[in-house]
C-alpha cells in the first residue's frame, strides 16, 4: 500500500463527497425549467449555501468554478479589468507576493505584460510569511487590488490576512487570497477577514477534483472571463455541475465540523515526522518556527548532499507518495520560485498530511527516510568522488 505523504497536492474525497456526487451524477441541467432541471438546481443552491456557512459569506457570493486556477484568475484578471474599464485612462496597479501560486502569479505577469496592470512583486521574510507592512508599503493611490494567499502551498507560511484586510478596507482598496491550501486546517474567515475575493479548491480538503469556489463580495465589480448563458451571477458561465458542487458542499461541510481535531492531531502527526527526520545529519525544516504561523498539514525539509531525482525515484519504490515541491508545474524539474524567494538551499522535501493520515502511515515514512537519507547520500558522495576521479 502507498502512503500518501502529499496530501497538499490532493487529498482523497470525503465519504460525504462520494455520496453526493453519486447522488447527483445523473442530474438534469440545473437551468432548465422542468422539476428535474429545478431539483438539480435545488442541490446547487443547498451547496452554495454549505459554503456561505463554512467561509462566513453570503451565499450570493459564491460562485462554482472548475477549481483554484480559474477561481484565482477569475478575481484576479476580472477585478483589474474592471478597475481599468472604470477609468480608462488610467492603469491600475496590483501589488501581490512573491510567494503566490502561479494562478496567481502567471495572470498578474500576464496582466502587466500586456499593459492592463502594473505590478508590484512583494518579497516574503526568509521563512515564507509576507509581513503586511511589507505589503502595504507597496501599495499607491492607484493600486486597485491586493493579492496575498492565506498559506503557502510549499513551506505552509500562513500569513495575517486579518490585518491586512483591515488595513485595506481602509484604505478602499480590494484584497483577494488564494485559500486553497489553507480550508482543510485554518478557520477561513471571508467577514471577519474583510476580503473581498477568495479561491478555493475542492480536492485540498475532501471534494472530487475539477470543482471550486470564487468568493466575490456583493457590490465588487468583476469583468467576467468566458461569457455565455451567465448562470452563476453574471460571473461564470457555463452548465452547473451539480454533482460536482454538491460533492464539494457536503465536504466542506465535513471538514469545517473535523477541522479542529483535524489540525490537533496533523500538528502532533507531523511534529512527530519532523523530529525522527531531524535527528538525522544534513536536515533542516524550513518555513515559520511559530506553529500558529504554519499549517499543520504540511513539513518542509532541505536534505544536504542528497540527489533529488534519486530520492524521488527511491520514494516511489519504497512506496513513499511525497513531493519535492509543489504540484503545479506540469511535472517540470525546476526550481522551486517560493524557495529561491526563500534562500532555502539543499534538496527539497515537502511532506504533508490530510484527513486520512494515521500513525502508521508516519512510522512507516520514518522508517524508510531514516534509512534511505543516509544511504542516498552516501550514493551521491560516492559518485562524486568517482566523477573525480574520472576528470582528474
Amino acid at each position: 500500500m502507498t502512503v500518501l505523504l502529499d496530501h497538499a497536492a490532493s487529498t482523497p474525497p470525503r465519504r460525504e463527497a462520494r455520496a453526493a456526487l453519486q447522488r447527483w451524477l445523473d442530474a438534469a441541467n440545473a437551468s432548465a425549467t422542468h422539476a428535474a432541471g429545478q431539483a438539480a438546481r435545488v442541490a446547487v443552491e443547498e451547496a452554495r449555501e454549505q459554503v456561505a456557512t463554512a467561509l462566513r459569506c453570503s451565499p450570493h457570493e459564491v460562485v462554482f468554478t472548475s477549481g483554484g486556477t480559474e477561481a484565482d484568475n477569475l478575481a484576479v484578471k476580472g477585478i483589474v479589468w474592471a478597475a481599468r474599464d472604470r477609468d480608462p485612462a488610467r492603469t491600475p496597479h496590483l501589488v501581490t507576493t512573491a510567494v503566490e501560486h502561479p494562478a496567481v502569479l502567471a495572470p498578474a505577469r500576464w496582466l502587466a505584460e500586456r499593459g492592463d496592470a502594473t505590478l508590484d512583486v512583494v518579497p516574503p521574510d526568509a521563512d515564507g510569511r509576507v509581513p503586511v507592512e511589507r505589503v502595504l508599503d507597496a501599495v499607491r493611490a492607484d493600486t486597485c487590488l491586493v493579492s496575498v494567499m492565506t498559506a503557502n502551498n510549499e513551506l505552509g507560511a500562513v500569513n495575517d490576512l486579518a490585518t491586512l484586510g483591515r488595513e485595506l478596507r481602509a484604505r478602499g482598496i480590494a484584497l483577494h487570497t488564494d485559500a486553497v491550501q489553507a480550508v482543510a486546517t485554518l478557520d477561513v474567515d471571508m467577514t471577519g477577514w474583510q476580503l473581498d475575493a477568495l479561491a478555493s479548491s475542492g480536492h485540498k480538503f475532501g471534494a472530487p477534483q475539477g470543482v471550486g469556489v470564487a468568493v466575490l463580495r456583493r457590490g465588487l465589480a468583476v469583468v467576467p472571463l468566458t461569457h455565455g448563458g451567465g448562470q452563476d451571477r453574471g460571473v461564470r458561465s457555463g452548465t452547473f455541475a451539480a454533482g460536482l458542487d454538491a460533492a464539494y458542499g457536503a465536504a466542506l461541510t465535513a471538514a469545517v465540523a473535523d477541522r479542529a481535531g483535524l489540525r490537533d492531531r496533523l500538528r502532533l502527526l507531523t511534529d512527530r515526522l519532523a523530529a525522527g527526520l531531524l535527528a538525522l545529519d544534513g536536515v533542516r525544516r524550513n518555513g515559520p518556527t511559530d506553529p500558529d504561523h504554519r499549517l499543520a498539514s504540511h513539513l518542509h525539509l532541505s536534505l544536504d548532499g542528497v540527489d533529488g531525482a534519486a530520492l524521488t525515484v527511491a520514494l516511489d519504490r519504497a512506496g513513499l507518495a511525497a513531493s519535492s515541491g509543489a504540484a503545479c508545474g506540469a511535472g517540470a524539474a525546476t526550481a522551486s520560485p517560493v524557495l529561491e524567494a526563500c534562500d532555502v538551499v539543499g534538496t527539497p522535501l515537502r511532506l504533508s498530511l490530510g484527513w486520512t493520515s494515521t500513525d502508521a502511515e508516519v512510522d512507516r515514512a520514518l522508517d524508510v527516510l531514516t534509512d534511505l537519507v543516509p544511504r542516498l547520500r552516501a550514493g551521491t558522495a560516492a559518485a562524486g568522488a568517482a566523477a573525480g576521479v574520472v576528470g582528474a
